[in-house]
C-alpha cells in the first residue's frame, strides 16, 4: 500500500536527501519548477530529468536526459508525469535503485505502485512534498 499516514510521509521526507525529479519545466510557471526550488531551499539536492532540456541547467543543476544517466544513489523519484506516463518513470525508478516515489498531485498509477512495492521501494501517489514538508513541519535537511 502507499504510505498515507502522516507519520509515514513525514519519516521519508526526513530520511531523504536526494530526489531526482522527473519532468522538470524551465518554465518558471509551471508547477515542477517551483517545487524544484522549494526543494532545493528546504536542503535536498534536487537532480532535474527532461530529454527535452536535457544539458541545459535549472535553478544550477544540470538536468540528465534519463534517470539511469544520472549515477549516484537516489533516495526518491519525484514525478510530474501524467498517470499514464507516470508507470515508465516508476520503472526507472526501481532500474536505477532509488528507495522511493513519489507521483505529484493528481497522479495516480495503482500498477505502476505495485510495481514499486514489490520491488521494496517506498510509494507515495496524488501528494506535493512542497505541501507536505511544512504541514508536517519537516525540519530543513542538515537542521538539528
Amino acid at each position: 500500500m502507499p504510505l498515507t499516514q502522516p507519520q509515514d510521509i513525514a519519516d521519508l521526507l526526513q530520511e531523504t536527501r536526494t530526489i531526482a525529479l522527473i519532468g522538470i519545466s524551465d518554465r518558471p510557471n509551471r508547477p515542477s519548477y517551483g517545487v524544484m526550488k522549494f526543494l532545493q531551499d528546504h536542503g535536498y539536492r534536487v537532480l532535474p530529468v527532461n530529454p527535452q532540456i536535457a544539458g541545459e541547467h535549472v535553478h544550477g543543476e544540470f538536468v540528465w536526459a534519463r534517470l539511469m544517466d544520472i549515477g549516484v544513489p537516489i533516495d526518491m523519484v519525484d514525478i510530474f508525469r501524467r498517470s499514464e506516463a507516470a508507470g515508465d518513470a516508476v520503472d526507472d525508478a526501481i532500474a536505477a535503485g532509488a528507495k522511493a516515489v513519489w507521483m505529484q498531485l493528481g497522479v495516480v498509477n495503482e500498477s505502476a505502485s505495485a510495481r514499486a512495492e514489490a520491488a521494496g521501494l517506498k510509494v507515495v501517489m496524488d501528494r506535493c512534498p512542497a505541501i507536505d514538508i511544512p504541514r508536517f513541519n519537516i525540519p530543513p535537511i542538515g537542521a538539528h
